[in-house]
This record gives C-alpha cells, sequence and structure tokens, in this order.
C-alpha cells in the first residue's frame, strides 16, 4: 500500500500549480487590460497574425481571448489569407501549354508522309482538324528532310574528267 503522506503531497502540489497558474493567468489578464487602456496602436506583425488565425481554429472561445484586436480583424485577417492563398494558387504558368503526344505523334506524321509542306500548311491542316497550335511549335517537332543535293559534291567533281 503506497505511503498515505506522499499522496496527500502529491495531491497538494497538484493543486498548488493549478492555483499558480490560475493566478499567473490572471496577472497576464490584468497586464493585457492595462496594456489595452494605455496603447493607442499596438505593433502586430505577420507572426502574431498567423498565432491569432491558428487560436481562432483551435481555441472555441478565442473572441473573448483578444485584447488587441477586434475579432472582425482577425476574420478578415483569415479572408485576406485565403484570397492570397487561392489568387497564388490559380495563377498561370509561365510558357507554353504543352501539347499532347498524339498531338505530336500527327505532326511528324504529317511531315514525314508531306514532305513539300512546311510549318505554316501544316498549321493550317491541324486547324482544320480543330487543333490549334503555334508555327514554332510545329516547326519543333516536324521530321526533318534531307532534300536531295542539286549541287554536285566535291567526291562527283572529282571524278569528272
Amino acid at each position: 500500500m503506497p505511503d498515505l503522506p506522499l499522496l496527500v503531497n502529491l495531491l497538494q502540489l497538484a493543486v498548488q500549480d493549478r492555483t499558480q497558474l490560475a493566478l499567473e493567468n490572471i496577472a497576464l489578464r490584468h497586464q493585457l487590460a492595462v496594456y489595452k487602456r494605455s496603447v493607442k496602436r499596438p505593433n502586430i506583425k505577420d507572426g502574431d497574425r498567423m498565432f491569432w488565425l491558428t487560436v481562432m481554429r483551435m481555441l472555441k472561445e478565442w473572441r473573448s481571448a483578444l485584447v488587441f484586436v477586434q475579432p472582425d480583424t482577425v476574420v478578415r485577417w483569415h479572408r485576406k489569407g485565403f484570397k492570397h492563398y487561392w489568387r497564388r494558387k490559380s495563377r498561370a504558368k509561365p510558357g507554353r501549354p504543352p501539347i499532347s503526344m498524339g498531338l505530336i505523334y500527327l505532326i511528324r506524321r504529317l511531315s514525314t508522309e508531306n514532305v513539300l509542306w512546311g510549318a505554316p500548311r501544316i498549321v493550317d491542316e491541324l486547324a482544320l482538324l480543330g487543333h490549334t497550335v503555334a508555327e514554332s511549335t510545329v516547326a519543333k517537332y516536324m521530321v526533318k528532310h534531307r532534300l536531295a543535293d542539286p549541287d554536285q559534291s566535291w567526291k562527283t567533281f572529282l571524278h569528272n574528267p
């Protein structure tokens, strides 16, 4: 059986600690009330705003704990942060939009089967099929053809009499 005086001492410590905590809480609340009376406009930083946004989500009675700002201000900060988050998330990505592998295959097939067609003609044909692609994109994916060189090569020139 545990020692009875030891249990009594532990209970006293637990109760005393709670009393001390409550007194500390009252003292801090009093200091905040004095601060609220004496300071017209406190200097609030972004970290303070994030703290109150977190408290707003976690604490049920968060409005009663506010001293420096009005509850509507914290709600306004939350809305502003939400708006900022979605504005950044929905921002268009820089650069060209990617094209599908099927469209790349179609560009290569058109350029292979129609050797004399250039990028402008392939762009027009793709437009007829309902694809909007830039001419530079088509030129990038076209198959490069080597047409027969109409001029003589040095080897032919040297072999001619």
